[in-house]
This record gives structure tokens, sequence and C-alpha cells, in this order.
């Protein structure tokens, strides 16, 4: 006679359901509905056919659907605020008369709280033990520099065979985006976020800002000074400029990120335990991604208040962001094909994030400097690559959290890597 269980569903086997065997090939989800083709498992290891049991009530489509979209919509939260922020800024925008103001709040407060939250969940010993990689460091700044400026110049060079093609400006716009070096707050935030060694990604992006004043000007010289047509847009350069530049970057390095970097460090050796539970339990570090969101819309909104957009014809539009999607396809590959062969998964992706990267943050000062007495229109059309391109590698980066979650695990943590960069560091030496 069949037995009556607690919660109301009857069994031939008379066994309680809470001790049966496990139905093979289902996940722990108790919506989820049961295969014809599937068996269970008694106690005793021997299989049942499934006409034994009454099955559980398969899950309704809709509701997987719905589970789907609302895991996406949790986990893609930061895209999907960065596209409500880039409308918002094409919309409404800060009055030119307090850009300068809003430009250094966010650029000086923002990252330095990206810093400073770095350095306060960033172990010590391995982002000493990743300064000190030579080899990767030749490894990532070669590509970062040489590798997708020459790329880029090599598509200019192809689009400049007719000049009717594309405008002056964005030709030499993508030469400058093709020269400056990594960004730096979306690397941090992206790496942690897929779980890779954000401890190198700190070193790389650091290192290419402060090698970027020095190497950007000379790619740029060296790419600008062809006698291509497209070039006379641009002035001849500016003598005893690069001074400012050097003091406006390295100035900006030192109170946005090492100084909140060396306190975060200082806060999380001092009290480790307080540090812990902010940031982790209480998980405060979210603020470091609300700041990069509050970076980029500083970004969009200076282009859309200097109407930069709206120099330029839809073509020419619609051109610069399908080249930007397939430089970064190129570089991200690229770069990670090359990863693979002798680093871990979890130095792999923060170099997938660092090479490809650019910041537009050295890019607008850097042309105002070389190019004394640069047209305001012209100046416009110099951003607009680098402006789209930095939207379009925040948005594909975000997106590639997922997979470099899946792919790493859960070992790509910079704590579970300690001893394997100490290894590589001694090898390397």
């Amino acid at each position: 006679m069949p037995l009556e269980c607690p919660s109301g569903e009857e069994t031939s086997s008379g066994v309680e359901p809470s001790k049966r065997g496990r139905h093979v090939g289902t996940s722990n989800n108790a919506y989820d509905g049961v295969d014809e083709d599937d068996s269970y498992i008694q106690p005793g290891g021997s299989p049942s056919s499934p006409s034994s049991h009454k099955r559980t009530p398969s899950r309704p489509r809709w509701r997987r659907y719905l589970s789907t979209a609302w895991f996406l919509i949790v986990d893609q939260w930061f895209l999907i605020a960065l596209g409500f922020l880039i409308l918002v800024a094409s919309q409404i925008q800060v009055p030119g008369s307090q850009q300068a103001f809003k430009e250094l709040v966010v650029t000086y407060l923002c990252v330095a709280l990206i810093f400073f939250i770095t350095g306060c969940t960033l172990p010590t010993k391995v982002l000493l033990a990743n300064y000190s990689r030579w080899k990767i460091h030749i490894f990532v700044q070669i590509q970062s520099f040489l590798l997708t400026s020459a790329v880029i110049y090599a598509v200019v060079s192809l689009c400049a065979t007719n000049p009717n093609f594309m405008d002056a400006g964005l030709l030499v716009g993508m030469i400058f985006m093709g020269c400056v070096p990594t960004t730096i707050s979306s690397n941090v935030v992206m790496t942690k976020q897929a779980n890779g060694n954000q401890a190198l990604t700190v070193v790389q992006s650091t290192l290419g800002n402060c090698l970027g004043p020095f190497v950007s000007p000379l790619l740029i010289l060296m790419y600008t000074s062809t006698g291509a047509w497209y070039t006379g847009v641009v002035p001849g350069v500016g003598a005893g400029g690069f001074g400012e530049l050097y003091r406006l970057v390295f100035k900006q390095l030192g109170l946005s990120l090492f100084l909140p970097l060396f306190v975060g460090q200082v806060v999380q050796n001092i009290f480790p335990n307080a540090t812990k539970k902010v940031f982790t339990d209480w998980k405060l570090s979210k603020f470091g991604s609300w700041s990069l969101l509050i970076i980029i819309w500083q970004t969009f909104d200076q282009a859309f208040q200097t109407h930069a957009f709206d120099s330029v014809h839809a073509s020419n539009m619609v051109f610069i962001i399908f080249m930007s999607i397939i430089f970064y396809v190129i570089f991200t590959l690229t770069c990670f094909l090359l990863s693979r062969i002798w680093l871990s998964k979890a130095d792999t992706v923060a170099v997938a994030y660092c090479v490809p990267a650019k910041t537009p943050a050295m890019g607008v000062p850097l042309s105002n400097v070389m190019f004394a007495g640069l047209e305001p229109i012209t100046a416009s059309k110099l951003q607009i690559p680098m402006v789209v391109y930095q939207g379009l590698q925040i948005a594909a980066g975000s997106l590639l959290t997922l997979v470099f979650r899946r792919w790493i695990g859960d070992g790509g943590d910079e704590e579970n890597n300690v001893e394997r960069t100490e290894q590589r560091d001694s090898e390397d030496r």
C-alpha cells in the first residue's frame, strides 16, 4: 500500500523523500523538472525506474527565462548603469563654466577612492611580488604601446588612401588613441570582478601611465610626421610644452593613485580585521564600481557638452564605432593567446584588461600640449575615437567578466596566487 509522505506526496517504495537517493543529471533547484529517461539512485545504490516515483513538477519555461534574465540584470548592473548614464549625459550636461571644476573633482576624488579601496583589499606581499616581475612588464608594455599603435596606424594609412572617406581630424584622433597608455581605474575594477590578478593590473596600469608622458609623444610624432594629407589639420609641435604635461600627469598619479594606494595598504596592515569586515563582509568595495561609473559619465558629459559628436558625419561615426570593436577584439585575442603560452589564468585575465584599454585622460591634454593653437572643432574630433573606444571597452570588459569568472573558477583571487606569483618572480630573477 502506498505510503503518504509528510508533504502529502505518495510513494510506492516506502522510502521517505528525505531519504531517497539523489536524482542523477539534475540541479539542486527544487523546481527543476525531470527528464523521462532519467533514473533515481536508491539508498542501496541500485537505480530504480522513474515510474516508481512521483516526479517533481517541471518548472515552467517562462520562469526559467525570467530567472536567467534576473541573473543577467544583477550580474551586469554595471553595464546597465553605464548605458543609463551615457543616455543622461547626452541629454543633460554640466554647464561649460563648471566643466573644469567637475573634471578636477571627479579625476582626483573618484580615482583616489578606487585606489584607496584597492589598497585596503590587496595583500601587500602580492603587490610587491608583482612589481618585481620585469619580464611581464616588458611583455605588457610592448603590446600596449607598440602593437596597438602599429595596428591602428596601418588602418589609418589604408583609410587615408581615399581623402573623401574619413575626416582628417578623426584619423589623427585614431592615432592618438593607439599611442596613449592603458587606463587605470576600469582595469583595476574589471580585473577584480573577473577574479583576475588585480595586483598585476595595478602594477601594469601605473607603469604604463608613468611611461605614457614620455613614450606617447614620441609615437605620435613618428606617426604624424609622415607628410600624409590628414596630418595637415594639426599645427606644428609646440616647443617647451612637455614640462607642463609631465607636471600634470605625475601630480595626478601621485595624489589620486600612489598616495591613496599607500594609505590603504597602511590601514589594511594596522586594522586587518576591521578592513576585511568593512570592505568584504559589508561589501563597501562596491563603491569602486560606482566611482568608475562617475568617471565614465564625466568623459561623455564633456564630449556632449562640447558638441564633439555634432561635428562628425554619421557614416564616419559608424566607422569609428565599428573599428573600435574590431580593434578591441584583435588586441584582446592577441594578448590572451600570447599570455596563455606562459602565464597563469589569473595573470592572463589581468593582461587581457590592460593591453586593449586606452585612456582619454592623457590623450586630450597631450593633444593640447603637443599642438599649440589647435582649433576647437579639431580638438573635439581628436577626442571622439578615444571617447567612443573607452565606452566600448568598458562595455566589453563588463561582459567579459562573466566569461573570465567561469574560466578561472574560484582559484583566481590574489591570496590563492601568492605562492605562484613568488615562484614566478624568483624564476624571472
